[in-house]
């Protein structure tokens, strides 16, 4: 049962993400993103798999880890890109 509310969090939590992707994305700029907050998520959900090793408790939820931490990753891509083209723009 702890498993099933573990993964209704991570779910409910991670649908968030890809929203984020997109507005990020389409915003074209770095400027209302936060590294610092993405890495700090990025940690947590890799606390959150080690824990699952750690303890030997190795079910479906990494899935929903897995996929957080995929698309938090993507975030922190679009982030390196966005920020390559606030410098690009501010040189014009």
């Amino acid at each position: 049962m702890a498993s099933i509310f573990e993964t209704l969090m991570l779910i409910s939590f991670g649908l968030s993400w890809p929203f984020n992707l997109v507005k990020n994305i389409k915003a074209k700029t770095a400027k209302t993103m936060s590294l610092r907050f993405l890495l700090l998520i990025e940690f947590g959900y890799i606390c959150g798999i080690a824990a699952k090793f750690i303890s030997g408790n190795i079910n479906y939820v990494l899935i929903a880890y897995f996929l957080n931490l995929a698309v938090v990753g993507a975030n922190i891509a679009v982030y390196f890109i966005n920020k390559k083209m606030d410098r690009k723009n501010s040189v014009n």
